[in-house]
């Protein structure tokens, strides 16, 4: 008579349709699966005699702290931001007992953030927020924290006030980057003349993009000189604007950084004039619209954050650090991104 051999941990993950880490954790009891998860494992368990009926009935994990966060982002044309929010709201949505609410407000008002900060309740777990270096702000996430609300700042940070964590790149370091790629493209020793923009200074991150940015140009392309700088808000129109009236100024224009969003504006005044592929122009983030200037050769480079990666992050710092639970942060990875290697995601 044949012997039929014992179902394997493998056997009933596969039976289940899920990994062999939820079939470990269902059976030993531990937390981070759903409901409906557990109960399709156990009936499994129980279906293909993995284990004894009485052994598949194990007891259910105390039901998990409800946690409330929420995160305040700048409005508008910044389309790094809309992705940071599609992300956060993809991934909150796979936890449980998580309720994680998403706000795009007036992104370069530090008044207006301070007042939205003052209004939040000691009823919310956790707040992240793209931060403005202002001292309105800066007291508003003190007494935020004072009422018992833990804070993390997202892609730009503010030092020097209770906050969990900062998410985010390391912008000098990116600014650095931006400035050797640049010196790298346009060649040593040329007297190349640079137009900077940047959307705000009230932003750290990009005044030390800024800061880095220079810096490698003191050191490595001494020759090359920035000419004009301008503030546009990261905004797609005045962007346009700008680039059109340093054109008149600067007919002669080697190179231009941007430092915020808004690139798809200089984008198009650079075309307009014939420009496109002449003016070395490089800017931040990965989006869709960057890509295809990427692909049609009118942005040259982009320095990438990756939003998947600062959402998954966020979410942990302020889940954990709710239900009193350690985490240590994954800083997220800056990278070049060139035609020849655009991500998929």
């Amino acid at each position: 008579m044949p012997v039929t051999s014992r179902p394997t941990l493998q056997d009933l993950a596969r039976e289940a349709g899920v990994s062999s880490a939820t079939v470990d954790r269902v059976l030993n009891n531990r937390q981070g699966v759903k409901p409906r998860t557990r109960e399709i494992v156990l009936a499994t368990a129980r279906r293909i005699g993995y284990l004894p009926e009485e052994a598949a009935t194990a007891p259910r994990p105390t039901p998990l702290r409800p946690v409330r966060l929420l995160f305040l982002l700048p409005a508008g044309t910044n389309a790094f931001m809309h992705a940071l929010r599609h992300q956060i709201g993809a991934q909150a949505a796979a936890y449980d007992a998580v309720e994680a609410q998403v706000e795009m407000i007036e992104g370069f008002n530090p008044d207006s953030l301070a007042r939205r900060l003052d209004e939040i309740g000691p009823d919310m777990d956790g707040v992240a927020l793209v931060a403005l270096d202002h001292p309105l702000v800066r007291e508003g996430i003190r007494r935020l924290d004072r009422r018992g609300v833990r804070v993390v700042t997202l892609a730009s940070d503010v030092q020097h006030v209770p906050r969990l964590a900062y998410v985010g790149i390391d912008n000098r370091q990116a600014g650095r980057l931006a400035g050797y790629v640049m010196g790298r493209f346009l060649g040593r020793g040329t007297s190349a003349r640079i137009a900077f923009f940047a959307g705000s200074r009230f932003y750290r991150g990009h005044e030390e993009r800024e800061m880095g940015f220079r810096s490698v140009l003191a050191e490595d392309f001494p020759g090359a000189s920035i000419v004009e700088q301008r503030e546009i808000m990261d905004d797609y129109d005045r962007a346009y604007t700008e680039t059109q009236a340093i054109l008149e100024a600067h007919p002669n224009l080697s190179a231009i950084y941007n430092a915020g969003a808004g690139t798809g504006g200089i984008a198009r005044a650079l075309s307009e004039r014939g420009l496109a592929g002449r003016v070395v122009l490089i800017g931040h983030e990965a989006t869709e619209d960057n890509k295809r200037l990427l692909l049609e050769g009118v942005l040259d480079a982009v320095i990438d954050q990756n939003p998947r990666v600062e959402a998954r992050e966020a979410l942990n710092i302020l889940i954990r650090a709710a239900r009193q639970e350690a985490y240590t942060l994954v800083p997220p990875r800056l990278a070049i991104i060139l035609r020849e290697n655009l991500p998929d995601d």
